[in-house]
């Protein structure tokens, strides 16, 4: 898979719809470039597996986990005016919501175009404008005139999902990506990237990809995924928030175009120190450019994997996304490569002996 491709791929999977719970466009677009992997399916919760075709079945395993859906909204109700009232999936810092477009899921399947929108400045007092907003405050707009229209004409429904509309660029002189849900969706990517480099390639160890749901609302699907594939060990693929323009200089851990950054420990994982710092000096043996990060918040998919079955060895491999959460992220397409660089470098030196040292 050149670089044309994945760039493709990436653009299909990251513009694709998927909401923490209604993941199914994102699913159906990540299985379609599984064909020739292996055995490749989806669970009822919309989690997708795909089994490297090379697998034997009595090699140590490892899981690549990735999570794809993305941070959305759910239609809680509709105002007599028209519009809808929102309940966020996932974590959003209110004041980035407003006076941006949002696709809305409605009772025929069909995505419809909606603006967030809050009161105008010109109906705000001074007070009022000071004051912080609230998501509570912010409403989606569908173009609807009544609650009647909304529901009969357009086809808006309570519980259904609210996502970004935005479409991928890629710039060559750049190379820099922009475009939504790049956490995770790159990881996905990652996931499917890796596996077409190693494709009929002999490893020491079995492997299995696991594209989770949910991971924006506790990381429910990676609870599930750990438990189908019983991995021996874990690489998690996380599009990370870059903290290059929001810290001092000498706190930079997580900047775009130096590489992808492996973290120490988060909310709830310290990270396997043998295995991590395998990780490490293989990417210096290797010439690969990463970053170290030592994180107090947030939290991945490694946080379920590493506490199931008897304890598992994990590592996040995260590529650095400025503005994680919002409409818009930018990645470096060379952080994603290194991503990916370093993964099939660790599947091609992992064995039984060295998973079990960690």
């Amino acid at each position: 898979m050149d670089k044309k491709q994945t760039l493709e791929m990436i653009a299909a999977i990251s513009n694709a719809n998927g909401a923490p719970g209604f993941e199914d466009e994102a699913a159906r677009i990540i299985l379609s470039y599984a064909g020739g992997l292996g055995q490749a399916e989806m669970d009822r919760m919309r989690n997708v597996y795909i089994r490297r075709r090379e697998n034997t079945g009595n090699r140590p395993v490892v899981q690549l986990d990735a999570h794809s859906d993305e941070v959305g909204f759910m239609v809680q109700a509709v105002c007599p005016n028209g519009t809808l009232r929102i309940a966020p999936l996932g974590g959003w810092v209110s004041h980035n919501v407003p006076a941006h477009k949002f696709w809305v899921r409605n009772r025929d399947g069909e995505y419809i175009s909606g603006i967030t929108a809050s009161t105008p400045p010109h109906f705000l007092s001074a007070e009022a404008r000071r004051a912080p907003l609230e998501i509570a405050n912010i409403t989606v707009d569908v173009g609807a005139t009544s609650r009647e229209e909304a529901v009969e004409v357009f086809g808006v429904r309570i519980g259904e999902p609210v996502v970004p509309d935005v479409t991928f660029t890629y710039s060559e002189k750049s190379d820099l990506m922009v475009g939504k849900s790049f956490d995770c969706r790159l990881g996905c990517a990652a996931i499917l990237k890796t596996l077409r480099e190693l494709q009929g390639q002999e490893l020491a160890v079995d492997v299995v990809g696991a594209c989770a749901v949910q991971e924006e609302v506790g990381t429910r699907g990676a609870a599930v995924t750990a438990r189908v594939v019983k991995p021996d060990l874990a690489i998690v693929f996380e599009g990370c928030p870059a903290d290059d323009t929001c810290v001092e200089p000498y706190m930079v851990q997580t900047a775009i175009k130096r590489g992808p950054m492996l973290r120490h420990m988060d909310a709830r994982m310290i990270t396997n120190p043998r295995y991590q710092r395998f990780a490490l000096d293989l990417a210096a043996e290797e010439g690969i450019p990463v970053q170290e990060a030592v994180r107090t918040g947030g939290s991945t998919d490694g946080a379920p994997i590493h506490l199931s079955s008897s304890g598992v060895p994990v590592i996040v491999i995260g590529v650095p996304v400025r503005y994680a959460h919002t409409h818009y992220g930018i990645s470096a397409y060379a952080d994603f490569d290194n991503a990916v660089r370093l993964a099939c470098a660790l599947l091609k030196r992992l064995d039984a002996d060295r998973i079990a040292g960690f």
